[in-house]
């Protein structure tokens, strides 16, 4: 089979759906499928074993003309005509010419694909928009869903309503209609989406973020990482709806309950937290036993330190309903150490781990995240090969053979 993707970004260090999007892709061409790559990471990246081609931005067009003079009002005259653009016409000047410069480099494609796979990131889904206008495709399209959208499609607490949020409901409704198959990270993201669009629930297939083959290229470890301790690491963005202090607070109940673990105890936690910053900073000047790290780190870094990590932590934000698999899931599975999920009752990590799993806890039940910390403590102190996640079942499910099979059985 011939498969065309059409992606945003294939640079793994910008963004966590970049990374899945590349591990997909990675899978695809392992699976033996033959994949031609068009992204839009506006730079000349190459993935081994597959044709990757960098569209180009157009940049001689009134919609490229309007994006940078609105540009140029906001940045030197603080005139934000975003949302009154947006409340007109659906998107921006930058995402209609973006669209239009996928379209343009589509057309002049000489790849014939059996099947056309759209991958995004964030809020964009500029490739879904672009196949809309190629209504030749749509018989042998599969539009990939990552995220919910609009955004008013979010569960709380992330979700808020845009000024566009009319015309970007019925983007996603065309979507839905137009394309012949469509793919989700998760079960409960299908189902979810499938109560807003319904015929998601019929053209609809689970597609997890995989697991794909990855050398890390660096192997030193960080200062900061003593490797004979007991090391508890989140490793990712903490956005606002992502708060730590039930993590940190239970972490700190744990030492009180158990003094005799401060020496050879930390909790790393690394990435993107600037929601979080003052919070953050207070814990770190009294907690010696607490590692911040307030920015971005490499992939290579990352990957590493969840290997050694002694448990890795996935935290997601409280809510009624989590539906998004997490992107750092099959990092967590592939590192092989025991995962500390702090999430919602129904979500889809403790779908995938089991009602039995018993590592799981809501994000601000101090006294639940503290009494597991401590058990897993223990364990490791009996002795650190007990932390192993061994879960083959999930290894399976995010494999190459896996995805082979469904896409194998595409009609």
């Amino acid at each position: 089979m011939k498969i065309l993707v059409v992606v945003d970004s294939i640079n793994i260090e910008d963004s966590s759906g970049s990374k899945a999007n590349v591990a997909l892709i990675h899978n695809l061409v392992d699976a033996g499928f033959e994949v031609e790559v068009y992204h839009y990471t506006l730079k000349n990246i190459q993935l081994a074993g597959v044709y990757c081609f960098a569209i180009p931005e157009i940049k001689y067009s009134p919609l490229y003309f309007l994006s940078r003079t609105q540009r140029v009002l906001s940045r030197n005259f603080n005139l934000n005509m975003a949302g009154f653009l947006e409340s007109m016409f659906g998107f921006s000047f930058t995402f209609f010419n973006d669209t239009n410069s996928i379209i343009k480099a589509l057309k002049k494609r000489t790849f014939q694909p059996d099947l056309v796979l759209t991958l995004s990131k964030g809020a964009s889904f500029r490739p879904h928009y672009a196949l809309l206008n190629l209504p030749e495709l749509h018989s042998k399209w599969m539009a990939y869903v990552h995220d919910p959208y609009p955004i008013h499609y979010y569960p709380r607490p992330y979700n808020w309503i845009e000024v566009s949020y009319k015309q970007k409901q019925q983007f996603f409704l065309a979507v839905s209609q137009k394309a012949k198959y469509s793919a989700f990270p998760s079960l409960l993201l299908q189902e979810w989406m499938g109560s807003y669009f319904p015929n998601f629930l019929k053209t609809g297939m689970i597609i997890p973020h995989q697991n794909a083959k990855y050398e890390i290229k660096n192997k030193e470890f960080p200062t900061y990482f003593d490797g004979s301790k007991f090391n508890i690491v989140h490793a990712g963005n903490l956005m606002a709806q992502r708060s730590p202090k039930g993590l940190i607070e239970g972490f700190k109940l744990f030492l009180n309950q158990n003094p005799e673990a401060r020496k050879e105890t930390k909790l790393l936690l690394l990435g993107n937290a600037s929601d979080h910053t003052l919070m953050l900073d207070e814990y770190q000047k009294s907690n010696p036993e607490i590692y911040i790290y307030n920015g971005s780190i490499a992939f290579d870094a990352v990957f590493l330190l969840q290997k050694r990590a002694s448990v890795n932590v996935i935290l997601e934000a409280k809510s009624e309903i989590s539906p998004f698999l997490p992107a750092k899931f099959p990092h967590c599975v592939s590192a092989n150490q025991v995962i500390l999920s702090l999430a919602p009752y129904y979500s889809e990590t403790r779908r995938l781990l089991g009602e039995d799993y018993p590592y799981w806890s809501e994000q601000d039940d101090v006294n639940k995240i503290a009494s597991h910390v401590g058990k897993l403590y223990q364990l490791w102190k009996q002795n650190p090969d007990n932390l192993f996640l061994n879960r083959r079942d999930l290894e399976d499910y995010l494999s190459v053979d896996y995805l082979k099979k469904v896409i194998n059985e595409l009609q």
